[in-house]
């Protein structure tokens, strides 16, 4: 009887479901600010920016997750900047470099006919196909993530709540707001794995807003965030194994319905 069983089967589903686990519990809190701070136009451009790091990393014959991650670190460095230069609205600089991004990796990507890219596995990920290397580097990355929001939590909440009075009580604005949004480039570059890169934005965003709902307390909030996200995950791959759908969706379908069942719980209490 155990020879008709799959060997390799059981560290398959292992190693993609530790995988979504340890993106999603930092996602979590993360994805808290990212509502409070209303990022998810910044989110879909750095998750946009990770394909062309992707174009790039087969371009130049590199690792591809330095690539990714290299890419989406510079790019969050450039908005930084440029806000602080203020020579164009926000939302219309995100507007350009979110959409030339992905233009470009798409364009770069499609010219290297002499190699095998799969294009769909970075849009809409690639869980189910994760290696043991790819477990533990997002792992540990999770991990220092998920530290360093620990560390700068106080902080993270003073800015999102007046940065005018977070600057008053000696909070260094600046260097806060660029740490968010260095840790923002981290995950969305580890979650490129999980959800791809059109769907990053959605891991972060819907568990956060599920958890809004059911929440009293900041802290609530990002540890609820973290578990609606886990949920969402093993439903995916739950329905993803038993189904044959395909992995990333399958885990932002859950999470959108997790969403509803807030709205649900929310009204009748």
């Amino acid at each position: 009887m155990s020879g008709l069983i799959n060997p390799i089967m059981p560290e398959f589903l292992l190693l993609s479901l530790f995988t979504g686990l340890s993106v999603a519990v930092v996602a979590g809190p993360l994805g808290c600010f990212v509502v409070w701070r209303r990022m998810a136009y910044f989110g879909d451009t750095l998750a946009h920016s990770a394909l062309l790091g992707v174009s790039f990393g087969w371009l130049l014959s590199i690792n591809l997750n330095i690539a990714v991650t290299c890419g989406c670190l510079l790019l969050a460095l450039l908005l930084v900047v440029a806000q602080q230069k203020r020579f164009l609205a926000t939302d219309t600089l995100l507007g350009i470099l979110s959409h030339a991004t992905l233009a470009l990796g798409l364009v770069i990507a499609s010219a290297q006919s002499n190699t095998r890219l799969d294009i769909s596995a970075y849009l809409f990920g690639d869980l189910l196909a994760v290696t043991r290397g790819d477990t533990l580097t997002i792992a540990l990355l999770s991990a220092l993530v998920l530290a360093a929001i620990s560390y700068l939590w106080r902080p993270l909440l003073a800015i999102t709540v007046d940065e005018d009075l977070a600057k008053v009580e000696g909070v260094s604005v600046f260097w806060v707001r660029t740490s968010l949004m260095l840790l923002m480039a981290l995950v969305i570059a580890i979650a490129m794995k999980v959800v791809g890169v059109l769907l990053i934005t959605a891991l972060l965003i819907i568990p956060a807003a599920a958890s809004r709902r059911l929440s009293k307390t900041p802290e609530q909030m990002a540890i609820y965030a973290s578990i609606l996200g886990m949920l969402a995950v093993c439903g995916g791959l739950t329905s993803s194994f038993w189904w044959d759908t395909p992995a990333g969706p399958s885990i932002v379908l859950c999470a959108a319905l997790l969403f509803l069942a807030s709205l649900l719980l929310s009204r009748g209490r």
